[in-house]
């Protein structure tokens, strides 16, 4: 049997009283677009922070890669690649230095660099912009070089933290389809975090719903769509089924003002 890109069993991350991800458990195939769906405070970022090795899980394991990620970090760095939500990139640098720098970080061969970085302007279309400074990039621009950053080592599992937020549809779009030309091109597992039910709709395999650090329901956006019982439901009907219409709450001033502020930023 396959070994699964991402496996978790019971994960748990507490913050004194908080229970910010509660038993989490769940299994992500090879080549998977998977999606994790929720308001801001469902605990999806800190359920990738846990993936990704940046936050120690209180309880419970995973394995991503087939790695653990308490006691083989080193391996689980090696065979990701990790977009965050919040803006990454040097402003200060261009296009090409940004990504240079990362193919450093990455320990791409020094031989193979160039290429590597050339290679990844190209597929995310950015090209014409490689010598320009990044802070004269648009939003969509700047999300689709730190996705080119994060796919420069050619990651078995690529996990994207809400890559579109603060983008305008257009913007969201074009992310979209890298995304998915990265996932076919590369066999790459693509886990994204995302509360834009349009997105997971048309990106992901399957999605799991969050809710107040649980999985509430799981499946491939059809069989959630069909489990409500509602004809032609859509995924924001599924959510609402689901969390008790959450979603309509917009999440608390600090979630709004931590939002609006990475829209800023980006766009």
């Amino acid at each position: 049997m396959p070994i699964p890109a991402v496996d978790t069993r019971a994960l748990t991350r507490r913050f004194g009283s908080l229970t910010a991800v509660d038993s989490l458990t769940l299994s992500v195939e090879s080549g998977e677009i998977f999606g994790l769906l929720g308001p801001n405070g469902a605990g999806k970022t800190t359920a990738i922070k846990m993936l990704v090795t940046l936050l120690p899980p209180t309880s419970g394991n995973a394995t991503v890669a087939g790695s653990d990620i308490v006691r083989q970090q080193v391996a689980v760095r090696h065979a990701i690649g990790y977009v965050p939500q919040m803006l990454s990139a040097d402003g200060t640098l261009t296009g090409y230095e940004n990504l240079l720098i990362f193919a450093k970080l990455y320990d791409v061969p020094r031989s193979e660099r160039v290429g590597r970085v050339r290679d990844a302007l190209g597929f995310m279309g950015l090209d014409g912009a490689a010598d320009r400074l990044v802070r004269g990039y648009s939003g969509g621009m700047i999300r689709r070089l730190e996705i080119a950053e994060a796919m420069l080592h050619h990651p078995r599992v690529l996990f994207l933290d809400e890559p579109t937020i603060g983008l305008d549809p257009v913007a969201r779009q074009a992310v979209w389809e890298h995304i998915s030309r990265f996932r076919a091109d590369w066999e790459t597992t693509v886990i994204l975090t995302t509360h834009y039910m349009e997105e997971a709709d048309a990106l992901c395999d399957r999605v799991a719903i969050m809710h107040l650090g649980r999985v509430v329901a799981s499946g491939s956006p059809a069989a959630l769509k069909g489990s409500i019982g509602k004809e032609n439901a859509t995924l924001n009907e599924v959510f609402a089924h689901y969390t008790g219409d959450i979603l309509e709450s917009g999440g608390t001033y600090r979630d709004t003002r931590r939002t609006r502020r990475t829209a800023r930023r980006v766009g």
